[in-house]
């Protein structure tokens, strides 16, 4: 079968700095956080037309020349047993791969680390561990989420972990927590809340978010557990 592609980004310079990507969007996810900002690819992806692997193809080797590499996003890349097929096409056109993932299939993760057809991993860490449950609204397995941190800080490849920062979730308590738990790790990444798009949860726009300076003073009490950390979004 083919991956389950249901939207194409054809040129994005922001998703893996500094290379000019596409950005692949595919369907599904285990999670529910409200505060997703790909809804219906979540709650309405049966109702997206898939896009042919052969049109996906077609764009990449239509415009080689401009391209650096790809990053796959969702939904959740790998909830999908085509990803390791797609992305071995991928690297055959010698392209770099950026793959955005939440981390509940460190077996997947595995298997595209080894196999040598990923360059660089985007996990999301949604909250501390004890509290997950309470941000993705489903029951969610804490081992597999530290199996893939632990796989992916060991992994050789380049990485980030990354939090969406929303004051209804993480207060700077919870942000050292999450440190806690990742310390050591290449990079981590705070990105400021939008709530100015659409979410799963419409009530989320409503939600009030932290002050850019507050974000930034949290970045640098975060600098004792990672060699980087940095603010998006602000």
């Amino acid at each position: 079968m083919a991956l389950d592609i249901k939207g194409m980004q054809k040129t994005d310079i922001l998703n893996y700095e500094p290379y000019t990507t596409a950005t692949l969007f595919l369907s599904r996810c285990n999670f529910s956080c409200p505060f997703c900002h790909n809804p219906d690819l979540i709650k309405n992806h049966k109702d997206i037309p898939t896009m042919p692997e052969e049109e996906v193809f077609k764009v990449l080797d239509e415009r080689k020349q401009w391209y650096d590499g790809v990053c796959l996003t969702g939904g959740e890349p790998t909830l999908h047993a085509e990803l390791p097929d797609f992305l071995k096409k991928l690297k055959e056109r010698d392209l770099l791969v950026k793959l955005d993932t939440n981390g509940t299939n460190p077996e997947m993760l595995k298997i595209i680390i080894e196999e040598k057809l990923v360059d660089y991993l985007a996990m999301d860490i949604k909250a501390p561990f004890e509290k997950y449950d309470e941000v993705t609204k489903v029951k969610t397995d804490i081992s597999k989420i530290k199996k893939s941190v632990e796989l992916i800080k060991n992994s050789g490849l380049d990485y980030e972990f990354r939090t969406t920062v929303i004051p209804h979730f993480h207060s700077e308590e919870d942000l050292l927590k999450i440190a806690e738990q990742c310390k050591g790790a290449k990079r981590f990444v705070l990105q400021q809340f939008r709530n100015d798009v659409p979410m799963l949860d419409k009530d989320f726009g409503q939600r009030e978010k932290y002050l850019d300076e507050e974000l930034v003073e949290f970045s640098e009490k975060l600098k004792e557990f990672f060699d980087e950390v940095k603010v998006k979004n602000i």
